[in-house]
């Protein structure tokens, strides 16, 4: 069967590679490859020496566009970017998608600003609650009146200038913490262990964060202090049980003061209302007896003069005063019966005393005491005698 009759499957016994039915060979492809590039670029299958240039142009111009790509980098909120040329600084960027010229010619490194940071400076911890333990070379220090407290901070802090932060000092965070190291201990040299370790917490860490703050911005590290913890504070492990002895007895004296203090809040008012209701009820009873005795004055005087108008009718006016006065606070009554030697008695008093007794049980009593004393009048030995009057108020 010739290779060119039907079914010889088409097989061409001098070209019979194109008929093939195989995987394309490697070199036809990469021709194949530069044929349409060339085509693209105005060049033809024969386009003699120029074809190779023309590829090699695309191949370079194709991987300027990659390398080109790779420069677009996006900082993401919180963060800036910062952007080194040559290794010097150039620019720093905000949140956002930018570009920048590939590498080697400009780099850009990404710093968190909003991160809070931790350091901690006189202990190690394994995690928020564990506490690892003191770590004396940072913890031990001298107070100012000479003796030794064992203090423990925590610091927060986080990147306040991106640029500042990766340029001017080597390792901020290294020297973040000598400089607290040196700032605690400036600190607590010039107070008293005492103060330290009691009433002066708040006060100390406020005055350690200061310093810290004023050295940093002085070196222009870009960092800023957001917190200082003071998480222990106390004297060495050799002299901690006198220590708390002696802070028991304080908080003990402490109480004692307050109880004091507040039962003399309590008492102390109490007084002074008591003081200034006598001092009322005096100034009271003064105004009275003054104001009383220039009454009896003023009315002496007014009878005075009255007395010596009509001498007599003053003496028996006076004296009707006086009778009434005395009469008045008495119970028993005495009447006198005209042509009768015996007195006609009447339990006025007994009456007066029982109010609500009834109109008819009254007039009962009454009657009955009426019957009982005339049947005494034959008996009576004695008649009374009215009270006689004074010798200025006898009848003429």
């Amino acid at each position: 069967m010739s290779w060119n009759e039907p079914g010889g499957d088409n097989k061409d016994p001098w070209s019979g590679r194109k008929q093939q039915k195989g995987p394309p060979d490697l070199d036809e492809v990469i021709q194949s490859v530069q044929e349409k590039l060339g085509g693209l670029f105005g060049g033809g299958r024969g386009g003699g020496s120029g074809s190779p240039m023309k590829a090699f142009g695309i191949i370079v111009l194709v991987l300027l566009i990659i390398w080109g790509l790779t420069g677009i980098y996006i900082v993401n909120e919180g963060n800036r970017g910062v952007v080194t040329r040559f290794g010097a600084y150039s620019e720093t960027t905000q949140p956002g998608p930018h570009w920048h010229f590939p590498v080697p010619i400009e780099t850009v490194e990404i710093v968190n600003v909003e991160q809070q940071r931790f350091l901690e400076v006189g202990y190690r911890s394994g995690g928020r609650q564990q506490a690892l333990g003191s770590v004396p070379r940072e913890a031990l220090m001298l107070t100012k009146d000479e003796n030794i407290v064992d203090v423990r901070l925590a610091v927060q802090y986080q990147v306040k200038d991106a640029k500042d932060f990766l340029f001017n000092v080597m390792d901020p965070g290294a020297t973040l913490k000598q400089v607290t190291e040196s700032a605690e201990r400036g600190v607590v040299g010039s107070n008293t262990m005492d103060f330290v370790l009691t009433e002066g917490r708040t006060e100390v860490v406020a005055e350690i964060k200061k310093e810290i703050q004023k050295i940093m911005d002085h070196y222009k590290a870009g960092v800023s202090v957001t917190s200082v913890n003071l998480q222990d504070a106390q004297p060495p492990e050799e002299v901690q049980g006198a220590f708390e002895d002696a802070i028991k007895a304080r908080e003990d004296k402490q109480r004692l003061i307050n109880e004091a203090e507040a039962y003399s809040n309590e008492v102390i008012p109490k007084a002074r209302g008591a003081a200034a209701r006598q001092i009322q009820e005096s100034e009271g009873y003064k105004a009275k007896v003054v104001a009383r005795a220039q009454g009896e004055a003023s009315r002496f005087t007014h009878l005075l003069t009255e007395y010596e108008k009509a001498p007599e009718v003053t003496r028996e006016r006076l004296y009707i005063d006086a009778m009434e006065s005395v009469l008045s606070e008495t119970d028993t009554v005495l009447i006198d019966v005209k042509g009768s030697n015996n007195l006609l008695y009447l339990p006025l008093d007994k009456i007066v005393s029982r109010p609500s007794v009834a109109p008819s049980a009254a007039a009962a009593d009454m009657a009955k005491y009426s019957t009982s004393q005339r049947s005494h009048q034959s008996t009576a030995t004695k008649p009374m005698r009215q009270p006689t009057r004074g010798r200025e108020g006898r009848d003429r």
